[in-house]
């Protein structure tokens, strides 16, 4: 790792810039275009979130209060727990510990500075973890075993059954670093009463392990209230994803990340709560008036996104659909299929419930949850099994009449590189263009945005989906 990299906090800097950022969002128009002048990187992000006002700042204040967390968290007595985005953290956030995302964290790096994450990629590597890895763990994973972020004093994941890469990553950062380490394990079926037993039951094993980790016993009470405001936002999220079915789709593309961030970060918290009303008015307003939620005014065409988004140099994904009408639809991300979801109309057997009856059913639910978080529940087993990958992306393209589907992730996304191509054939079949990005969603040296724009030109023309 160069020099100039080990003279800087990984956490600080990422705390400081969106504190920066939320700041300039309460400027004068003059102040902002004046500060906007000594942001030649970031400008377009900035940007973006200028553009979508209040939901805008919401999103900077979650990203803000969140690094902020993390820096404060053992001035304030609390635990610092690594975990992943497929792990919903409310059980963390209900059990009084401080969770440390590593996705949202090399997000945050990939999108905002234009080095990026990539010293911190590299640095896995020189310690001896794979460079075949998933690089969304990588990022935030190099500052943290190069001493350079706050450290951690636990960790849990998900099972490797979901991600072999990802699941890699937390287990190598607790050999490295000698950290207790806790994976939740997931059958490859969904539905059935036996997954439903395992996942109980090892739900509940977790839970012993953060106490045992805490000195402090699960709060029923605590726990209550975090599940009622998932509840809270369970039924905001159904609500604007039942707006998202309207033509033209009167969403903005990027309130989708807006969305899976917020869950991913500040799942049945307040925060979370009060930009999901914020994003619901606007999007209402949009609806009322028939608008588009396309910057540019005219929706030409809807795209769904089977996988993940496109972070790396300045966020110019979203830019680059909105310049040319393409409707982001959201993707595998954001949603959570919790029962108030218009989606799983049909599949109400698949969908979690939350129950708040006593701490048995409260622990229950968690366990459903969790089960169906991004990944965990399509990324499982077959991909063309009932209730995973082939069958989730259909019936999401169908419902908000997709024009196009189109897959984007890393080279370490092994799972579902493994599926994409007869993936792709049968989304093909069903009628729906398939797009495959090469790019790495988090490190640019993979492949350049304008090799990967033009990629995407090519294919939105090819196939006449802006004629």
């Amino acid at each position: 790792m160069r020099p100039e990299t080990k003279a800087y906090h990984f956490d600080w800097m990422l705390w400081r810039s969106f504190d920066g950022a939320e700041k300039m969002m309460s400027g004068t128009p003059k102040e902002i275009e004046r500060a906007l002048e000594y942001m030649p990187h970031f400008r377009r992000g900035m940007e973006a979130f200028l553009r979508h006002g209040s939901a805008g700042r919401h999103l900077l204040t979650m990203m803000r209060a969140y690094f902020e967390n993390i820096l404060t968290a053992r001035d304030r007595g609390k635990k610092l727990v690594a975990t992943t985005f497929c792990f919903s953290p409310a059980i963390l956030y209900a059990m009084d510990v401080v969770p440390v995302c590593l996705e949202v964290l090399t997000t945050a790096a990939s999108m905002t500075w234009k080095r990026g994450a990539a010293d911190y990629l590299d640095y896995c590597v020189e310690v001896g973890f794979t460079e075949t890895s998933c690089s969304a763990q990588r990022g935030a994973l190099g500052a943290i075993l190069a001493g350079l972020a706050e450290e951690i004093d636990f960790i849990v994941c998900d099972s490797g059954g979901v991600c072999d890469t990802n699941a890699n990553a937390f287990a190598f950062a607790s050999a490295y670093l000698d950290k207790p380490f806790y994976q939740l394990n997931y059958p490859p079926t969904l539905t059935d009463e036996r997954a439903r037993t395992y996942h109980r039951q090892d739900y509940r094993a977790l839970i012993e392990f953060i106490e045992s980790q805490t000195g402090r016993p699960l709060d029923p009470d605590r726990l209550r209230r975090t599940i009622e405001e998932i509840g809270r936002q369970d039924e905001l999220l159904a609500e604007i994803e039942e707006l998202q079915r309207l033509a033209p789709n009167p969403v903005p593309g990027i309130y989708n990340m807006f969305i899976y961030s917020g869950r991913f970060m500040f799942d049945g918290q307040p925060v979370y709560t009060r930009a999901l009303e914020c994003m619901l008015d606007h999007v209402s307003e949009n609806a009322r008036l028939g608008r588009s939620g396309l910057h540019s005014g005219e929706e030409r065409a809807r795209a769904f996104f089977c996988y993940i988004d496109h972070y790396t140099t300045d966020m110019r994904l979203w830019d680059w659909l909105d310049d040319r009408g393409v409707s982001h639809l959201g993707g595998i991300l954001s949603r959570f299929y919790s029962d108030a979801a218009p989606f799983v109309r049909g599949i109400e057997e698949s969908a979690y419930r939350l129950d708040t009856t006593g701490l048995d059913e409260m622990i229950d639910a968690m366990a459903a949850l969790n089960s169906r978080m991004p990944m965990v529940r399509s990324i499982r087993g077959p991909y063309d099994a009932p209730y995973m990958w082939l069958d989730d992306t259909l019936g999401l393209a169908r419902m908000y009449r997709a024009d196009c589907i189109v897959y984007n992730g890393t080279p370490g996304c092994r799972n579902t590189w493994g599926m994409v191509r007869p993936f792709a054939r049968d989304t093909e079949k069903h009628g729906f263009p398939t797009h495959i990005m090469n790019a790495d969603a988090f490190d640019d040296r993979v492949e350049s945005w304008e090799s990967a724009s033009d990629r995407l030109e090519e294919f939105f023309n090819v196939r006449r989906l802006l004629a």
